[in-house]
């Protein structure tokens, strides 16, 4: 049996000690710009919308399994009263480093973002959850667990991959010819298509393992929890790894609403 947790986290550790793209800081400039009201934070490779946002000043926000010292330090640049929640202890490191050079107030916890117990009942006035949540084998505690530490009328902003990504046979061979391969059904789990040996490769990489979720549990989970859905947007992938990311937006965000 593998411990997911662990095994993902150390993924992201090693992620945040090679700076890849999820894992290197905003520049003192953005911090500044942001400071005169000039920012921008992204759920998917676009900007947020604005008004999904509205007015951050003395907001209490959750940028929930978002650390890596991006999105987090803007908003705190922008006024708000931000804490940055995640696994990786080295992700949250660039956060604080931010906030160190840059002079900003700022809280970091590490953790599972799917047990939340740390925050008391209506806590935040918004939750800013980046694409994360494929990290993980089942979405519905995050929904509920964001719903719960919402105040009333409190805003979940998140961002997922559209499950179609999942569909298809990873094989280079298929990828040359632009060939998709359907193979794999929702959900999607690696610990179930990989081979013993696959997954012992991976392990001994420290990559992380994957899982996709159904536009049912994305989605209708949010609903189901008491959500309500009033922004959607969808997004191109601007550097397509996958074929179907050259046919339809595989980005998508929500905006929902704890409505009391």
């Amino acid at each position: 049996m593998i411990d997911i947790i662990t095994t993902n986290q150390q993924a992201w550790d090693k992620q945040a000690e090679l700076q890849l793209a999820w894992s290197t800081p905003v520049d003192s400039q953005t911090i500044n710009d942001a400071k005169q009201g000039k920012w921008k934070v992204y759920l998917t490779p676009s900007p947020v919308d604005e008004t999904w946002l509205g007015n951050i000043k003395g907001q209490k926000i959750l940028c929930l399994a978002s650390a890596g010292g991006q999105q987090a330090p803007v908003l705190a640049a922008a006024g708000a009263d931000v804490t940055v929640f995640d696994l990786s202890q080295k992700q949250l490191e660039k956060d604080q480093k931010v906030a160190e050079r840059d002079n900003l107030t700022l809280k970091t916890v590490q953790g599972d973002m799917r047990s939340l117990d740390i925050f008391a009942n209506e806590t935040f006035d918004i939750i800013f959850h980046p694409i994360s949540n494929l990290y993980i084998p089942d979405v519905t505690p995050v929904w509920q667990e964001c719903y719960r530490i919402l105040k009333p009328n409190g805003r979940l902003l998140s961002s997922f991959f559209n499950p179609i990504v999942f569909v298809g046979e990873r094989n280079k061979h298929y990828d040359e010819q632009g060939i998709i391969k359907p193979s794999y059904k929702m959900p999607f789990s690696e610990l179930a298509t990989l081979s013993s040996e696959q997954i012992a490769q991976k392990q001994a990489n420290q990559d992380a393992f994957v899982f996709g979720h159904s536009l049912t549990d994305l989605i209708g989970g949010q609903l189901k929890v008491g959500f309500h859905i009033v922004g959607f947007e969808e997004d191109w992938q601007p550097n397509p790894r996958f074929v179907i990311d050259n046919y339809l937006p595989t980005f998508l965000a929500t905006m929902a609403i704890k409505t009391n």
